[in-house]
């Protein structure tokens, strides 16, 4: 595996630079590191205008098929975009959802209707995705879900409840797995439908968490509709489409992500430093190991991706998971403890808390354990 980037991929990098120095200027310079994770409430409508701006400059859905809106980019130079994007302090993406997610989940499953009427918005920013999977007892254990769909006529009608729904109370879409075949259980009889937000039967309550923030929502569908061929794949096939949209969720925007950790491990290390705790030879001793962890995190991400371990039910996903979520929480940790008795860093304190949720969305640190065990070791099931 090569991991060098070759000389037209610098050059692409040095263009997503000059276009991001250039455009995080002016009225988008409060922007800068904004909207990120335990933030994503934030400046929501300077960013629906960022989001504008991005799609204007042909930088939203970079590797989609050009015939789809995309620039049809490499693997390499979506790896770039994602990091020097992070290393700007863009603001966070409202279109992540729609362009990273739903978007290559419908160019491998979507009707080619599907295709023409739902990733043009996307690409060009004008429509915001959610997505509606975990319920209140159906997070880990997604197989358990309830909310139902029912067909009337030429419309699916909805009812149930997602929970934890990023971006909800934003969003101009859903899709949401539901029951379609009534009497199934767990992997069974479950579809994939895409929802309309702005309806009656729609009753959307914004969580607020420990951040003080409250980018997560409760849904709740009471007789909500959506018109019969807003399936994605096949009725009753929606759990396949969900493990491959899982598949994506952990796809090169991770590679971002962990630029972004870079930023927050050298945040600790400036406290630590000003706080005078770096003399600490243990918490020297943890940053330093946080370090050479981050750096075997980004190789072995760029292993995976350049080898293609991003299909349904990959063991390397769910060990990839396990480690960033590992590493983010302890990295917290050492935040606090770089700080001292004193505290009083807004910025460090959010990242703590923020960081006890890593091990628990999109994917527990427990499932992703099972997953490893059963998959990659081939360890019997517990009774």
């Amino acid at each position: 595996m090569n991991l060098r980037f070759s000389t037209e991929d610098e050059a692409f990098r040095g263009e997503v630079r000059a276009w991001l120095e250039t455009h995080l200027a002016g009225p988008f310079s409060k922007l800068r590191g904004r909207g990120g994770t335990g933030d994503m409430d934030a400046l929501v409508d300077e960013r629906r205008v960022w989001e504008h701006e991005l799609a204007a400059g042909g930088w939203t859905c970079l590797s989609w098929p050009v015939e789809h809106g995309g620039r049809g980019a490499t693997l390499h130079q979506e790896v770039i975009f994602h990091e020097e994007y992070a290393r700007a302090r863009a603001p966070g993406r409202l279109g992540h959802i729609g362009e990273t997610l739903l978007g290559p989940t419908m160019l491998d499953f979507g009707t080619p209707e599907q295709k023409a009427r739902f990733l043009p918005p996307i690409a060009a920013a004008q429509e915001l995705w959610c997505q509606g999977y975990s319920e209140p007892n159906a997070g880990s254990d997604l197989a358990n879900l309830r909310c139902r769909a029912e067909l009337d006529g030429e419309t699916w009608v909805i009812t149930g409840q997602k929970v934890w729904t990023s971006l909800a109370e934003f969003s101009d879409w859903c899709f949401a797995l539901c029951r379609t075949e009534g009497g199934s259980e767990r992997h069974a009889g479950i579809s994939c439908l895409l929802i309309p937000m702005n309806q009656p039967g729609m009753d959307l309550r914004p969580i607020q968490q420990i951040t003080g923030s409250s980018e997560f929502c409760e849904v709740f569908f009471d007789g909500a509709r959506t018109a019969r061929e807003n399936v994605v794949g096949p009725v009753g096939g929606g759990w396949k489409v969900a493990m491959a949209t899982l598949g994506y969720e952990r796809g090169v925007s991770t590679l971002g992500q962990q630029v972004g950790f870079t930023g927050e491990w050298e945040a600790v290390v400036a406290a630590a430093r000003r706080r005078g705790t770096l003399s600490d030879p243990l918490i020297r001793d943890r940053l330093a190991d946080l370090w050479m962890r981050l750096q075997v995190m980004r190789h072995n991400a760029l292993r995976m991706l350049s080898a293609g371990h991003t299909a349904e039910g990959s063991r390397a996903n769910a060990i990839v998971k396990l480690y960033w979520a590992t590493w983010h929480l302890e990295l917290g940790e050492v935040a606090m403890d770089a700080l001292g008795d004193g505290g009083g860093d807004p910025e460090l304190e959010r990242l703590f808390l923020w960081s006890r949720c890593s091990t628990i969305y999109a994917g527990t640190n427990e499932i992703q354990r099972n997953i490893i065990a059963r998959r990659a070791l081939g360890l019997p099931r517990g009774r």
